[in-house]
């Protein structure tokens, strides 16, 4: 795992735009995985700037998301106001898991299959959770879990309340399970702020653990961490 210090938030969201557009850049075919919530926000400002200043196309580009809320469109909406609306990228190269499903069951087993078909992912883009989640996947999760349903914790649903001001919040969500993370080609994790700062620590300097679902990314070999004065502010200097 290769741990890249920076100073502060921009600084990280211009470096992990400018790693991502790379990639888009040199790549005949990709598929990202893609992440939400306010840490990715600044990197996909960035990368909607370099789209339009270099005039890239998106044809090439397939995008699937970690998560969304059980009965909400929520991170659709997120997904098209913050990054698709402003690349020319086709609605049927994106791809979420469907919150207002019927069959929630069957969306996990369906949202599998996509990422499948699309022969996997080449880089996964991850935030990490105050309590050290990915995705939504809470602690006690799984190493080996696929997309499935989860009952989210009270931590979680306090950091992400107030992007809930017009509607209420759910409290389950669809999530690609940690094996499926684990899978990606490379990862790249974004932390940012001193309330990230223990679940890096845990990350780096703890014991990989289910109980701290980020640290399961040491099993992966190909890692890379953004991370700001903020969320390195726990790590020892050797790390």
């Amino acid at each position: 795992m290769r741990l890249i210090k920076v100073s502060d938030e921009e600084e990280l969201s211009r470096m992990a735009a400018e790693y991502v557009f790379s990639k888009i850049k040199r790549s005949e075919r990709i598929v990202l995985g893609l992440a939400t919530g306010r840490t990715p926000l600044g990197m996909y400002r960035h990368l909607s700037k370099y789209s339009k200043e270099y005039k890239q196309s998106y044809s090439h580009v397939h995008t699937v998301n970690l998560d969304e809320y059980v009965g909400s469109r929520a991170y659709h909406d997120y997904m098209q106001q913050n990054f698709f609306d402003h690349i020319g990228i086709h609605k049927n190269q994106t791809h979420l898991p469907d919150g207002n499903a019927v069959d929630l069951e069957k969306e996990c087993k369906r949202y599998e299959e996509v990422v499948k078909q699309l022969g996997g992912i080449d880089l996964q883009v991850l935030g990490i959770g105050e309590n050290g989640h990915i995705g939504f996947n809470e602690p006690g999760t799984d190493f080996s879990s696929r997309t499935h349903v989860v009952e989210l914790t009270e931590s979680t649903l306090r950091a992400n309340a107030k992007y809930f001001t017009h509607e209420k919040q759910p409290r389950k969500a669809i999530t690609m399970g940690i094996g499926t993370i684990l899978e990606s080609k490379e990862i790249l994790l974004l932390a940012a702020g001193e309330k990230k700062a223990r679940a890096l620590r845990e990350l780096f300097q703890g014991t990989i653990n289910s109980d701290i679902p980020a640290t399961l990314l040491n099993h992966h070999p190909n890692v890379i961490v953004l991370a700001d004065e903020g969320a390195r502010s726990l790590l020892e200097e050797e790390s």
